[in-house]
């Protein structure tokens, strides 16, 4: 089980996860229309560029956007849960092996101690998570069960993973869980609403690109959206 869930499984599970972001990501640029959108994307290219630049930046760095400074203890715990999501799986010394046995490569280490706390920051993080959507009006009246559910999938592999990691129970049975969840999550990300691992950037370009071309970033304006 263990040498299909780490071999044949999961080159499907990368293929289907980063292929399918990567449809995904074309799909949205080929969508785009300047008819449609009343933006010359293609004569004004060099200022869109510049505006589309400007939105991710203000977006990636926490405090720059307004929207980051209006609730400072959420973005804090936003920035570090998403940070926690993504360097700890790529960087786990465990998964560099799997990596190396599978594909032929691996990437640096974290120590152990720096992996161990980002995992438990992202599941205080996800908690948190849940909670802003019980605790905000605005975000609990279009949250739905599907949304819990997205969640549930995003912190499993960190649960699974700690329970294997202090070994707590059958530590055969919690590492094909932490694989199986964590393979589960790949598969999700073209096909739910976690594809804003890479549409998240694309809109922030997009609107960018408006704000750089149609209005006001030609004539000097700064404003970053």
């Amino acid at each position: 089980m263990y040498d299909f869930l780490t071999g044949p499984m999961l080159w499907v599970t990368f293929l289907v996860s980063f292929g399918g972001l990567i449809v995904r990501a074309v799909m949205y640029v080929r969508g785009l229309s300047w008819q449609l959108d009343r933006v010359a994307y293609r004569p004004n290219m060099s200022y869109g560029l510049r505006g589309g630049f400007r939105s991710i930046l203000a977006f990636i760095i926490p405090f720059k956007a307004r929207l980051w400074r209006v609730r400072p203890g959420f973005t804090i715990i936003f920035f570090a849960f998403h940070i926690g999501l993504l360097v700890t799986p790529i960087f786990l010394e465990a998964h560099n092996v799997m990596l190396q046995d599978a594909f032929g490569f691996s990437l640096p280490a974290l120590p152990t101690f720096v992996a161990d706390t980002l995992a438990w920051i992202c599941l205080v993080g996800g908690l948190f998570m849940v909670l802003r959507r019980i605790a905000f009006p605005e975000v609990r009246i279009i949250t739905t069960f599907y949304d819990y559910l997205l969640l549930v999938i995003t912190v499993m592999p960190f649960v699974t993973g700690l329970i294997a990691r202090y070994e707590m129970g059958d530590y055969n049975f919690w590492l094909m869980a932490h694989i199986i969840s964590a393979e589960i999550w790949l598969l999700c990300l073209p096909f739910t609403k976690l594809s804003h691992a890479i549409l998240f950037f694309m809109s922030r370009m997009q609107l960018g690109m408006d704000y750089g071309i149609k209005r006001g970033g030609m004539k000097g304006s700064d404003m970053s959206w």
